[in-house]
């Protein structure tokens, strides 16, 4: 009994220890590509030149330094926050719903906060303010993550079959597309240029404004989800273990309903709707790191999030450099064949 309980040990030791060094190998990987995406572009600045330059010290040409700090250093950090925003965002959904191909795009959250930026950007709508503001689009943007969301949340007192729920929630999501389409046909051209270029997803022309209303709002709710972690893995045993632990369902789920909301609604206001990630990376990260525990996968989604959305937006700046790819299309074609591969040999393993 002592040498099975004590193998035991070890091998949970192990899993820990390869977990560590998992995640590890995530954040220093991450940490070289947003090296990388603050050094290349039209005007290539050498890594050393860039470490120099965040640790204050002299560079050969003046100029590098205000290329760094005033257009890439925005956009990389910006791109690293939105990543872990969206992957944290499929996940309490994916937990939510008890369904691991729930994302906010899928679920028609985005859809919603598309409608209302294309209220703001062609139909001219303020909702009480005077300019277009960063948070007079994260307004527009919120306003419609949540209706998507009331609507789904009220029809859980009615329906109670989970498939059903995600129908309904796809179902508003198209009704939301119809209604930016015909806002589309009736906007000036140069309204519909701005907004369909929007709506490709790009973290292009970051501002220090921006970047810094995303941290504010995206940062601290990220830190929240991490002290979820252990209501989550309740609820993943069924609403009855759940209330057996002390958790009220209704006051839980409309906290995590709220969190995927306004992360995602920062995001779409700013950087236009992005898929896949929301659905991708928290099905890699439980691949990878062969769990379902929460309080290894918020971590592990958070840093997975953040490095496939610089990776993706890396490769939409320099394949076609100058022309810059839509960022949605980058996420789709390198996370797709990634999952498809971790399946097929997750498949093949057992």
């Amino acid at each position: 009994m002592l040498t099975m309980a004590s193998k035991c040990t070890n091998s949970e030791n192990k899993k820990k220890i390869m977990r560590i060094m998992l995640i590890l190998t995530l954040v220093f990987t991450t940490v070289f590509i947003f090296l990388l995406s603050v050094s290349v572009g039209s005007v290539k600045i050498g890594i050393s030149d860039v470490v120099r330059v965040f640790l204050g010290l002299e560079v050969e040409n003046d100029t590098y330094r205000s290329i760094i700090l005033n257009i890439r250093l925005p956009r990389a950090l910006s791109t690293i926050l939105g990543g872990a925003c969206l992957a944290i965002s499929g996940l309490l959904l994916q937990i939510f719903f008890s369904n691991p191909i729930v994302e906010p795009y899928v679920l028609g959250i985005s859809s919603g906060s598309t409608l209302f930026v294309g209220l703001v950007v062609l139909g001219g709508f303020t909702f009480g303010m005077k300019s277009t503001t960063p948070m007079f689009l994260f307004t527009g943007a919120f306003i419609g993550a949540m209706l998507v969301m009331l609507v789904v949340i009220s029809a859980t007192k009615k329906v109670r079959n989970i498939t059903t729920l995600l129908i309904i929630g796809i179902m508003t999501g198209f009704i939301c597309n119809a209604a930016t389409s015909i806002l589309t046909a009736f906007a000036d051209k140069e309204q519909v240029h701005g907004f369909a270029m929007w709506s490709m997803g790009s973290f292009s022309g970051f501002s220090w404004a921006q970047t810094k209303f995303l941290y504010a709002i995206g940062l601290p709710l990220i830190i929240a989800s991490f002290f979820l972690s252990k209501p989550l893995n309740a609820l993943l045993f069924g609403d009855r273990y759940a209330t057996t632990m002390g958790l009220s369902i209704k006051r839980f789920r409309i906290i995590v309903v709220f969190i995927a909301s306004v992360l995602t609604a920062v995001i779409t206001a700013f950087a236009g709707p992005i898929s896949f990630i929301g659905l991708a990376v928290p099905h890699i990260t439980r691949i990878m790191f062969k769990s379902t525990d929460n309080s290894v996968l918020i971590p592990g989604v958070v840093v997975g999030g953040a490095l496939m959305t610089s990776m993706c937006d890396l490769i939409a700046r320099m394949v076609l450099s100058p022309t810059e790819l839509p960022l949605s299309a980058i996420t789709s074609l390198i996370g797709a064949p990634i999952v498809l591969f971790l399946l097929l040999r997750k498949d093949a393993a057992m």
